[in-house]
């Protein structure tokens, strides 16, 4: 089933400040090739040098015949074909961070430098320093054959974008895989080609000259300067704003979103939305009459301080912690029994961090909605790990109930899940998810004897889950610690704020405003990530006019950068003289006060 993404008006554009240009198509390539020439007539050489950047999963072939289209009189050097390593060594280089495993793999800490012959850059690159034509190098790493006078481009594109061409039969970069398993491309470049991509992007930002938007396609992208995009990065962190969201079908998916957020009414379900996500996101820039779509963790990557402030950028780095996202059983089913990895598990077997802690926050729910969430006292392990095999062995179904205790889910209701729980969203809810930003480590337990949409059975982790489980959470731990966990922590006239969460195994600390008047708030130097959970519409605005009003709408999220300071919630339009809600995530004990 194919993917429906939200129109653009679902996620304002960022305005970039100052005057700048953008261009597409032919127009593009002449006037780097114009700025190229520039570069080449200042350091009194022969002949001009582009280097085009790929992020791996870039159209490439469509890429260098726009090239040969636009700028017919240039050699065009395929830096690829040229210089990577033959695949059959890349893959044995990597054969330890793929594994055998469908899914999971173990995080690369490769550099590009080591898909690449040493001596053929070498060669290429002498080869350059005396060449009298004038010449553009393209490719995933066109950036190692730096030099001074050169001009150079990075065409980027934000990694949901190139799991839908995964899903349209795209291989992996330089591998004959187009026809392999979805989630096996998706493994192969989350912890493979992502990780050594962002970790060269990064080095290149310094130096760029250009930003090829690519999410659409090469022949028709816009280009933009290194000024506009630094400036658009700059403005990202100056204000609140959202990213572009997408929603994904799945074999539980319900219809809620459908309705609420206006998605395609002929889809036969949506599961997933994705609303704060910036390692899968992307960000809308506008440019002068253009609206251009990059990655959103450029913003990370590029101003982390301002974004996600000292204390969390300490602490986690260039890595955006929190996410953001929707699980719809609205008229749907049960999502699959799962656990998620404790910290020192993923550490050691995945090379992650951190861990996918987790919370459900329920938007809606139907009358007789539950979570599964923790153990029934008093269980014998060995038993439900018996049943959990021969359900995974097709024999029998799973009696779930027996082993894993039912809460009512109700509006409002907000539920921990410290990695090692055991959990599912019921039918017949509409989770917010509020967790920690690693999103692929879920152990499957039972699917309650289902298959994937494409008729293959989805993948089941039993050993890994066994091996996290936390048995000692059992009905007495989970009600105590996992349920009901709101308490009041402030109030005033018209607004009131209260604690939901989360366990203090989770580093995630959430915070939930009622208000029908305009509220105080600060970000305390931390990033802020908000949902507004009840109303129409609010506004954000600044105190001392440092950033334009901000309007959001119902189920929206929307991130406050850390350097933005004080901020104010308060109803808008329809919502005027009603109570509206928000929830708040930060990361605790990185506020400054």
């Amino acid at each position: 089933m194919p993917t429906q993404r939200t129109n653009y008006d679902k996620a304002p554009v960022i305005t970039v400040p100052g005057t700048h240009h953008s261009w597409t198509g032919a127009s593009a390539w002449q006037e780097i090739a114009r700025h190229a020439e520039a570069q080449s007539s200042l350091s009194h050489r022969n002949s001009t040098l582009i280097l085009v950047d790929t992020y791996p999963g870039v159209d490439f072939p469509a890429l260098k015949a726009s090239i040969g289209r636009s700028l017919p009189s240039y050699e065009i050097v395929d830096l690829e074909e040229l210089a990577a390593l033959p695949i059959e060594q890349i893959d044995a280089l990597i054969a330890g961070n793929l594994t055998d495993d469908r899914v999971f793999g173990v995080l690369s800490h490769h550099n590009l430098t080591q898909f690449y012959d040493p001596q053929r850059l070498k060669r290429e690159s002498d080869r350059l320093n005396t060449n009298q034509q004038a010449t553009i190098v393209v490719g995933w790493g066109a950036g190692l054959l730096a030099r001074e006078d050169a001009t150079l481009v990075l065409a980027d594109m934000a990694r949901w974008e190139i799991q839908q061409r995964y899903r349209r039969g795209a291989p992996n970069w330089r591998s004959d895989n187009g026809a392999e398993d979805n989630l096996r491309k998706v493994k192969r470049g989350y912890f493979v080609e992502w990780r050594v991509a962002d970790r060269h992007k990064r080095s290149l930002f310094p130096s760029i000259d250009y930003v090829l938007d690519t999410n659409s396609s090469p022949s028709d992208g816009t280009l933009i300067t290194a000024e506009a995009f630094r400036a658009g990065m700059a403005a990202a962190v100056a204000a609140p704003f959202r990213v572009v969201p997408f929603f994904d079908p799945g074999v539980w998916g319900g219809q809620w979103m459908k309705d609420v957020v206006g998605l395609d009414p002929a889809a036969v379900n949506y599961a997933w939305g994705f609303d704060c996500v910036p390692e899968e996101n992307s960000i809308l820039l506008q440019v002068g009459t253009a609206v251009v779509e990059l990655p959103a963790i450029d913003v990370v990557f590029t101003h982390p301080r301002e974004l996600l402030g000292e204390l969390t950028f300490a602490r986690f780095g260039a890595e955006f912690p929190i996410r953001f996202d929707f699980l719809d059983t609205m008229d749907g089913d049960n999502l699959s029994l799962q656990v998620h990895p404790v910290t020192d598990y993923i550490r050691d077997n995945f090379g992650m961090q951190y861990t996918q802690d987790e919370s459900y926050y329920l938007l809606d729910a139907e009358e007789d909605a539950v979570v599964y969430l923790g153990l029934k006292t008093g269980i014998d392990p060995e038993e439900m790990l018996s049943a959990l095999q021969r359900g995974a062995e097709g024999s029998e179904s799973v009696p779930v109930e027996q082993f894993v205790n039912t809460f009512p889910a109700r509006k409002h209701d907000h539920f921990s899940i410290p990695a090692g729980t055991v959990h599912a969203s019921g039918a017949g809810s509409m989770v917010l998810e509020i967790s920690a930003t690693p999103y692929l480590f879920t152990f499957k337990m039972w699917d309650w004897d289902r298959v994937g949409l494409d008729g293959v059975p989805r993948p089941i982790h039993l050993e890994h889950a066994a091996a996290n489980i936390q048995w000692s959470r059992d009905t007495e731990w989970t009600t105590r610690n996992l349920v009901g966990q709101v308490e009041t922590i402030a109030e005033g006239p018209g607004w009131v704020e209260e604690k939901t969460g989360l366990h203090e195994f989770e580093f995630i600390e959430v915070r939930r405003h009622w208000f029908t008047e305009a509220v105080e708030c600060t970000t305390n130097g931390t990033v802020n990530v908000l949902n507004l959970v009840e109303g129409d519409e609010a506004i954000v605005q600044s105190p001392d006019g440092s950033f334009p009003p901000f309007v959001v709408h119902y189920a929206e999220t929307f991130i406050i950068p850390a350097a933005v300071g004080r901020y104010t919630l308060a109803p808008h339009g329809t919502s005027v003289g009603h109570r509206v809600g928000t929830v708040t995530a930060s990361v605790r004990g990185t506020q400054r006060v």
